[in-house]
């Protein structure tokens, strides 16, 4: 069955772009500009990835960000009071299925980061590869700001990309990491001028395809290890 490409244009805050070879550019945005993520988004978000994952006409994902930036702002009055169990309820099971859809994208997936990738950067992080600008920073704005314990996703994909004891430093006491840092770290594959994460992405993009199935086989086995921490982490800890 041939699925329909009408969620291309679907979703408020992303511009789903694809080329002929398949490769799909997804860029976070407000009005075109810097994201801000609200309620709104995350709740789209959940079909969002659900159907990208779905489209086999997808070879390769690219996550990006308009503006410069990633996702660098939140608005927090969006979610309303998450400490009524209806709403938590609501936000939590968004964001448990909102990690696992990003994470069963059955093909690569790179995030191309340029500016702030300061709110949910585990959607970087369950990227096969990151690329950088060297500007850009990682960070962890919501969950100490919003009263929420970063026990979520985030600390899982952290903890698989620079171990635990790297993650719990980090989310403990929040503070911007910079490119290189995540680099060393061993959370960043490649640290490039500024401006030119996306191209570097697309030139990967180009490489992956040549090498279609054997890449894609790859990627299965790290989307597997992210899911088997995923669903480790445990309904009652897992939130968003």
């Amino acid at each position: 069955m041939q699925l329909q490409a009408d969620y291309l244009a679907a979703y408020r805050s992303l511009k789903l772009t694809r080329d002929a070879s398949g490769v799909l550019a997804v860029e976070f945005h407000s009005k075109g500009g810097p994201f801000t993520f609200t309620a709104q988004d995350h709740t789209e978000f959940v079909d969002a990835f659900y159907r990208i994952a779905q489209d086999r006409a997808n070879k390769i994902v690219i996550l990006t960000g308009a503006g410069g930036e990633f996702i660098p702002e939140i608005d927090f009055s969006s979610f309303g009071n998450v400490a009524d169990p209806g709403v938590w309820d609501q936000v939590h099971d968004e964001g448990v299925q909102l990690l696992e859809n990003i994470a069963n994208i059955r093909v690569p997936v790179i995030a191309a980061v340029e500016g702030r990738a300061h709110v949910h950067s585990e959607y970087a992080l369950l990227a096969n590869v990151i690329v950088a600008a060297e500007s850009a920073t990682f960070h962890d704005v919501p969950h100490f700001a919003g009263g929420i314990v970063p026990g979520d996703g985030i600390f899982t994909t952290w903890s698989y990309r620079a171990g635990a004891g790297r993650a719990e430093a980090f989310l403990l006491n929040p503070q911007p990491l910079t490119a290189r840092t995540a680099y060393e770290w061993g959370v960043v594959a490649e640290v490039v001028p500024n401006g030119k994460a996306l191209s570097r992405a697309r030139q990967l993009a180009e490489l992956y395809l040549k090498a279609d199935k054997a890449i894609g086989a790859s990627s299965l086995i790290l989307a597997l290890a992210l899911r088997i921490g995923l669903h480790a982490c445990g309904g009652t800890v897992t939130r968003e």
